[in-house]
């Protein structure tokens, strides 16, 4: 792979299939009465002028490295904070997580690890892990997989949802801790050509929920950068005719990035990762100490 650039189609994941499946299943969701369809957050109306605010997600296949390194706890963690900060960023004070673990066989240890790192998180924002579902499944999961998904739901009254961004705004960036949990069916092959133990590589995602509500109010809306990298998330929120100009030189990235460069191109790092911004906010002009990281056009 050093020769042979790598790429997440090459190593089995099409964010291309991901984006068309989104479309395709638009009309039959938005059919039964759901907003927010393609958003971190879906939102239904309560009627009353607030809405709730929900978001499932999972941690990937940072499991299996997670789970070869020891490092489930932090797995579990990975999970309360992505599914938390998808709420965020409309704006929402997110209040329940559920949670799903399934496995061909359950290890009483593996689902503690993963549970007690999420409990960790919740406590930390204030949420309620208020249950889920543990299943073993073999006739699904081969043997020795694991897969941990969750669900968090907050209300929020009046949702944030980027309409109000125009031409000449401010994109602020906050750090990320790492590779947090999306891009790692890449990282996996990367590790098959040359290993790396940095803490940035396994490190939790970052909780944004102190960020979002110091901003709130002032932002005109909020990022959160997983899959599909910076660019990519920010399109989520930007409306059409505008874009966000994106100065990568702006920050400094965490070193994994920099492994991972050894091997994998700039374009598709841009793509996957969030290369050491975890969140952003789109404010109308930043603040002294804040990290401008690009610009609405």
């Amino acid at each position: 792979m050093s020769e042979e650039r790598g790429t997440y189609q090459d190593a089995g994941v099409s964010l291309a299939t991901a984006d068309a499946v989104v479309d395709r299943l638009r009309a039959a969701v938005e059919s039964t009465g759901a907003t927010g369809f393609g958003q971190f957050a879906a939102l239904h109306a309560l009627g009353d002028g607030r809405f709730v605010a929900a978001s499932t997600d999972g941690v990937g296949t940072k499991l299996i490295l997670g789970k070869q390194r020891g490092a489930l706890r932090a797995c579990g963690a990975d999970l309360a904070a992505h599914c938390i900060n998808d709420v965020l960023t409309c704006g929402a004070e997110p209040l329940i997580l559920l949670d799903y673990v399934a496995a061909s066989q359950v290890e009483l240890e593996e689902v503690a690890e993963l549970v007690e790192g999420a409990a960790e998180v919740c406590r930390a924002a204030g949420v309620a892990l208020v249950g889920g579902e543990t299943a073993e499944l073999p006739g699904i999961y081969r043997e020795g997989e694991l897969d941990f998904a969750g669900t968090c739901v907050g209300i929020v009254d009046q949702p944030l949802d980027g309409s109000a961004i125009e031409a000449g705004d401010v994109v602020i960036g906050f750090p990320s801790a790492g590779v947090h949990a999306n891009g790692f069916t890449l990282v996996r092959r990367v590790l098959e050509i040359e290993d790396y133990d940095g803490n940035d590589l396994l490190a939790p995602t970052r909780l944004y929920l102190d960020v979002a509500r110091r901003l709130r109010g002032r932002a005109l809306a909020f990022v959160h950068v997983t899959g599909g990298g910076i660019a990519g998330n920010l399109e989520r929120v930007v409306p059409t005719g505008l874009r966000a100009e994106i100065d990568w030189d702006a920050w400094e990235r965490p070193p994994v990035f920099g492994w991972l460069a050894r091997h994998v191109d700039e374009d598709e790092m841009r793509r996957v990762f969030n290369l050491g911004i975890g969140w952003c906010a789109v404010v109308r002009q930043a603040e002294r100490g804040e990290l401008v990281i690009g610009r609405i056009v």
